[in-house]
């Protein structure tokens, strides 16, 4: 078979939709009130994908919607007409996701019998709840926002609605769309606080001659730095395949990114600290440019006696939760969303782990 020309996953499956699935839907199950969307994992629903995208879990595929009771009395026939009269290959794509490895990836592969295609058929609040923990349609709860790993908000958010004959999925999408302001305030203190606790590691771990150890921090701190400019931004950050990617597209990627990659590439503490301190003291103008808090001086200063140059990124924290005025949110322990205290990827791709993890740090309610 001819590799067909690469066409955006996300541009493929709405032309799915409308050309081989609705019609089949109308067909069969007339008048069913439904919606289509193309959300959830894959790097299409982030624009991230290209023809390498096409080995795995990429293809012509979407999630179709239904009313509970509809799925009950049409998913299975659903599912299985789709299954039976789908074409075998759909513009140049074959529409059939064979399971590899033991993972049961699904490849596209073509097959001369019933298409095992990937059009999950399902209700939104079953799909909600087993994607996030919880179903946005309803209130969305502290602990909702806080166990819900920046990646899965993305995946949710992102992507493209085909069709929204229920009328919920757009409004769940919306409910999701950014924090509240008060929890964006606390985050970016957290971030804040992540980047304080080891900009001073960078000097120390040099002076003892340790560059591997100082060249280790700067990367933690290098991707501190990303996901606080997301956050600024109000972007949800992606997890790391794709950090750099969403950064890329940031208005002062530009300006950052030669400066990071000066870091990362920096074989002398001396030299990796001070393309650290250009970086830091350009996200505190860009702090101050937010007017979220009173102005804070960016300049770098000595880390207290020790000469190692720092921001004290800690004003930062401290300005911010300053501003914050709802009490449960005062309240929280400054360690914020699930992803920026766990670092675990089998724990962030369980909302019952997150969920779990985050009622503890909740719980405790301390500062």
């Amino acid at each position: 078979m001819t590799k067909p020309s690469f066409i955006p996953g996300l541009e493929l499956s709405g032309h799915f939709y409308f050309e081989a699935v609705r019609p089949l839907l109308d067909e069969v199950v007339p008048g069913t009130v439904h919606s289509a969307a193309r959300l959830g994992s894959g790097s299409e629903v982030l624009g991230f994908d290209t023809a390498r995208s096409a080995d795995h879990e990429w293809g012509p595929r979407l999630q179709l919607f239904l009313h509970p009771q509809d799925v009950t009395r049409h998913g299975a026939t659903i599912t299985e007409l789709l299954s039976e009269r789908l074409p075998k290959t759909f513009r140049g794509y074959p529409t059939h996701f064979a399971a590899a490895g033991e993972a049961s990836i699904g490849v596209m592969e073509t097959t001369d019998g019933p298409v095992h295609h990937r059009v999950e058929v399902t209700d939104l609040g079953t799909w909600f709840t087993t994607r996030l923990g919880f179903d946005p349609r309803k209130d969305v709860t502290l602990t909702d926002w806080l166990a819900t790993p920046t990646q899965l908000l993305a995946e949710v958010t992102g992507g493209a609605v085909f069709h929204d004959g229920l009328g919920e999925l757009a409004p769940a999408r919306a409910a999701l769309d950014w924090y509240p302001h008060d929890l964006w305030l606390h985050l970016l203190a957290c971030q804040w606080q992540r980047i304080s606790q080891e900009e001073a590691f960078v000097g120390r771990c040099g002076e003892v001659g340790d560059e591997l150890g100082s060249a280790v921090v700067a990367g933690r701190l290098v991707r501190d730095v990303m996901r606080l400019c997301l956050l600024m931004d109000r972007r949800y950050p992606p997890y790391s395949k794709w950090l750099g990617s969403a950064f890329a597209r940031l208005p002062r990627a530009s300006a950052l990114t030669p400066v990071l990659t000066a870091a990362l590439a920096a074989t002398d503490w001396h030299i990796r600290e001070q393309h650290l301190a250009r970086a830091y003291e350009t996200i505190a103008v860009m702090h101050n440019q937010l007017g979220l808090t009173e102005p804070v001086d960016p300049t770098t200063r000595p880390y207290h006696s020790r000469p190692f140059q720092v921001l004290h990124a800690e004003r930062f924290t401290e300005v911010l939760m300053a501003r914050i005025t709802d009490p449960a949110i005062v309240s929280l322990s400054a360690i914020g969303t699930a992803d920026q205290f766990i670092d675990s990827t089998d724990v962030l791709s369980h909302p019952e782990l997150t969920r779990a993890a985050t009622h503890v740090t909740v719980s405790q309610g301390t500062t």
